[in-house]
Order: C-alpha cells, then sequence, then structure tokens
C-alpha cells in the first residue's frame, strides 16, 4: 500500500515466511508447486510481494508473471528500474523451466541477457512477462522471456540459460 505523507510517500507490505514454500518445492514437482501457488494453497515468494508482481499461469514450459508499474518501481530517470524488469524476465524465465522439472529437482540462473525495447511508465498499465522453454535438457536448460502490455506491444525481451540438479 502506497500513501502519501507532506512531501514524501511511503510503502508497506508483507509477505509469509518462505520456509514452507522452499521446503514443498523439494518434495513437488514444477508443475505441483505452481498450480500450489496460483490456487493460494502455498504463497508466492517474498521478492513478489517487494516488487509486485505474480504468478499467473504455468503450463508444460511456460511461465506467466503479471505486473502493474507503479513509481517505486522508477530508477533516477522517471522510468521503470531495469532491475525490476531483468527480475521479471528471470522469473518468467526460470518458472518456465521449473514447470518441466520432476520432484526432487532444482534449478540455478547461470547466465541471462535482457534486451529493452521501450520504456516503462507508471501509467504503461498491466504487463504480462510470458517465459517459455526453448531446451530442456538432464542439466542445462534455455528459455527466453517477452514482457508485453495488454496490446501485444513488446517492451523487453531475453534468454537464459539455467542449470539443473537434484535437491
Amino acid at each position: 500500500m502506497t500513501t502519501e505523507t507532506g512531501n514524501g510517500r511511503s510503502r508497506t507490505y508483507t509477505w509469509q515466511d518462505p520456509t514452507p514454500t522452499a521446503n514443498t518445492a523439494r518434495e513437488k514437482s514444477g508443475p505441483d508447486l505452481f498450480a500450489a501457488m496460483i490456487g493460494g494453497k502455498l504463497p508466492q515468494p517474498p521478492i513478489a510481494h517487494t516488487l509486485e508482481f505474480a504468478l499467473t499461469e504455468a503450463g508444460e514450459g511456460t511461465a506467466v508473471f503479471e505486473i502493474n508499474c507503479s513509481e517505486f518501481h522508477y530508477n533516477p530517470l522517471g522510468t521503470v528500474h531495469g532491475g525490476v524488469i531483468a527480475t521479471l524476465l528471470d522469473s518468467a524465465m526460470s518458472c518456465a523451466v521449473h514447470t518441466l522439472l520432476p520432484a526432487g529437482s532444482g534449478y540455478t540462473t547461470v547466465e541471462m541477457k535482457v534486451n529493452f525495447v521501450r520504456p516503462i511508465l507508471a501509467d504503461t498499465g498491466p504487463l504480462r512477462c510470458l517465459g517459455t522453454v526453448v531446451h530442456g535438457g538432464r542439466r542445462i536448460a534455455t528459455a527466453e522471456g517477452k514482457l508485453v502490455d495488454a496490446d501485444g506491444k513488446l517492451y523487453a525481451h531475453g534468454t537464459t540459460t539455467c542449470f539443473i540438479f537434484s535437491v
């Protein structure tokens, strides 16, 4: 929640302990984990609350996050900070990889490239970040992501390589 007080603004938010979700992630397949998060049976991770984005869809080899950017996402130039955009792309692309993983598997991003196509402002409107697996191997997976508005206009895109391991 953002409030104005005098010349300043403040924002407060809450999140739940991430430990139960992390423990569950080790026991469930990617699709089961994300179904529980989307269905509200497990909380979304703290970063989603910090940046106010959410996982809204997950299928075989795909994941979708949504965000409605605000001025608290701004950099000093008055546009949404590239780190917010990179975080969205990393989340969508790596979670797309996670949808292909069985229980007992984990992953980590080892490389990511982001292309910023146009600036994002607080009045840009809702954005969707779609991650799609390009290659899902036993140890290495690659994915691509696109950040678009409601009309399909592209704001950023990227690629990632994830390392897959047993947990």
